[in-house]
């Protein structure tokens, strides 16, 4: 007789999760599967015999599964079966460096992740928390060596399951290379054959249940002898809910990333506070002024040949804002200065980068208006970019006057460079409806002030004219090219200018650090000029360019060990 064939081995789908994550609920719709067995927890009594933890079943649990992790993992997870696949539920911690690399690098893994803020409140039932138990950390490891394995795994929150479980299911399976089955959304309440020996002390709601139940509208109330645990373990949960499936069929399914419109500012390296931070996440309190009521004072500084362009201009003008604003606990100039040489050293920006500067009253102790709140001292965000000059100054733009009005010195005075912008966002989102490029903002009394983001000259008769500072910020840039005028052998008035005088320039053109010199080629729809950029704007935009490639505070350049 011909001897028996050996039973193949399923396909073994590994499913990790941390505690209270639904993954009891997850297991049991998989197992309503017709191709599919599952296995609870197989690597459990390896984890109590290798760690010593204490559990209610530790003794039956020794005595009824077997111990040894490696022989587990060879005659168990990946042993002989009947069904095409085989699920096994693994709790994260249970992945101890004892067991054998197989366990990685054979069948197929995901990971399901849950909110510490939606499993912490019912952890304790039966075990205290701790990071460990909690076993997020963990998560991201095993995240990590898949994706070292060439692997990275689908990852599915526990909220979004309960939300639409067809959507995330199916999209899961997808993921793994199987057929979805309807029969996944539903099974018998009770307990089940398979279940682990812990089951009385931990399934006592899944074994009411007959599917994946609905989140709660309203949250458990959290217990804050837990606070600590929760803010080590949420930038852990953060790290892969970024790597999470984009399921479409969600209710609410989540945006996609929008393009940037330098692509390679996605991974950079941002000053908040006192240090450097990756981009997602660089954020403030919810209690820094800057959030509280727009109580900060900014800059934009633009990077030239290795050099910081009117550095030493940009911080006197800083520190004038910060003083007009009677900000306290200051940082002082070289710290500021270190700081931005920190950053951009940091992300290999030493040409045709920006940055935006920004220092906040800081952070407050309760909120509220009165900077009496204030204990904390300012907060300095260092916010470095690849960015060419945001503007068309080749070409031209197109500029519409705004009927919102710059603001006067005797509300807010526009020397003071503060972010409270509301008045220039007001009239940007004119300019935009218009599908202009930016918009003029007049003063009270009807004169032309600057535009929404930007100081403006005019040409005419090869007299170049600007604006009075009286409602304009008088800006760094809109000075330097002030003396270029003048040593450029043009002549230069400074006065009041209506808008019909633009209307019948010669030339207009803008200035800013963000755009440099920017040529205007129609505003309101009059074409300025012959609506092609005129000779005096050239030559100050060529006498811009050769200051920026000459001056500038040098980046320090310190060579790698």
């Amino acid at each position: 007789m011909a001897p028996e064939a050996e039973a193949e081995s399923p396909v073994v789908i590994h499913a990790w999760s941390a505690p209270r994550s639904l993954s009891t609920s997850l297991m049991y719709s998989f197992a309503q599967r017709d191709d599919m067995e599952v296995l609870d927890e197989p690597l459990y009594a390896n984890f109590l015999r290798a760690t010593g933890v204490d559990r209610p079943y530790r003794q039956e649990l020794l005595s009824k599964m077997d111990p040894d992790g490696n022989k587990v993992v060879k005659e168990v997870i990946f042993g002989p079966g009947d069904k095409k696949y085989r699920y096994c539920k693994h709790i994260s911690k249970q992945r101890l460096p004892n067991l054998s690399s197989d366990l990685m690098k054979k069948g197929k893994h995901f990971i399901l992740i849950r909110n510490p803020l939606n499993i912490l409140p019912s952890f304790d039932k039966v075990v205290p928390p701790s990071f460990m138990e909690l076993g997020i950390g963990e998560l991201v490891s095993i995240y990590s060596e898949l994706c070292g394995l060439g692997s990275p795994p689908p990852v599915i929150d526990a909220d979004d399951l309960q939300q639409d479980p067809e959507a995330v299911l199916s999209g899961l399976c997808e993921d793994l290379g199987i057929p979805f089955q309807p029969q996944m959304l539903k099974w018998e309440a009770g307990p089940k054959e398979f279940d682990g020996i812990w089951a009385p002390w931990w399934y006592g709601s899944v074994h009411k249940s007959s599917g994946f139940s609905k989140p709660r509208q309203y949250p458990l109330t959290f217990p804050f002898a837990f606070y600590d645990l929760l803010e080590q373990s949420l930038p852990f949960y953060n790290m892969l809910k970024r790597q999470m499936r984009k399921t479409r069929g969600l209710q609410q399914p989540p945006l996609p990333d929008p393009p940037l419109p330098v692509p390679a500012n996605k991974n950079i390296l941002v000053w908040v506070g006192d240090e450097l931070l990756p981009r997602d996440s660089a954020k403030v309190s919810v209690f820094d002024s800057v959030v509280q009521g727009g109580d900060a004072v900014w800059e934009g500084l633009r990077i030239y040949d290795g050099k910081v362009f009117k550095l030493d201009e940009h911080l006197d003008r800083l520190f004038d804002s910060a003083k007009a604003m009677a900000f306290i606990n200051v940082p002082t100039r070289d710290w500021i200065k270190d700081a931005i040489f920190k950053t951009l050293i940091a992300n290999g920006m030493f040409d045709n980068a920006h940055i935006r500067l920004t220092l906040t009253r800081g952070k407050k102790v309760t909120s509220g208006m009165s900077p009496g709140f204030n204990l904390y001292g300012c907060a300095l965000i260092v916010l470095a970019e690849w960015k060419p000059p945001v503007y068309d100054n080749s070409h031209g733009i197109k500029l519409v006057t705004a009927t919102t009005r710059r603001n006067s010195p005797n509300s807010v005075d526009s020397k003071i460079h503060h972010n409270n912008l509301i008045n220039n966002i007001l009239a940007k989102i004119e300019g935009n409806l218009a599908q202009a490029e930016d918009a003029i903002m007049l003063d009270k009394d009807g004169f032309v002030s600057e535009t929404n983001a930007t100081n403006i000259f005019m040409v005419k008769k090869g007299i170049v004219l600007t604006p009075h500072a009286d409602y304009c910020l008088p800006g760094i840039t809109r000075a330097t090219v002030m003396d270029l005028v003048v040593k450029e052998n043009f002549v230069l008035h400074e006065r009041r200018i209506s808008l019909s005088e633009f209307h019948a320039a010669d030339e207009v053109w803008t200035t800013g650090t963000m755009g440099e010199i920017t040529p205007v080629v129609m505003i309101d729809g009059r074409e300025i000029g012959d609506g092609k950029i005129g000779p005096v704007t050239r030559q100050i935009q060529n006498a811009y360019k050769v200051l920026t490639a000459g001056q500038g505070v040098p980046i320090p350049r310190i060579a790698e060990v």
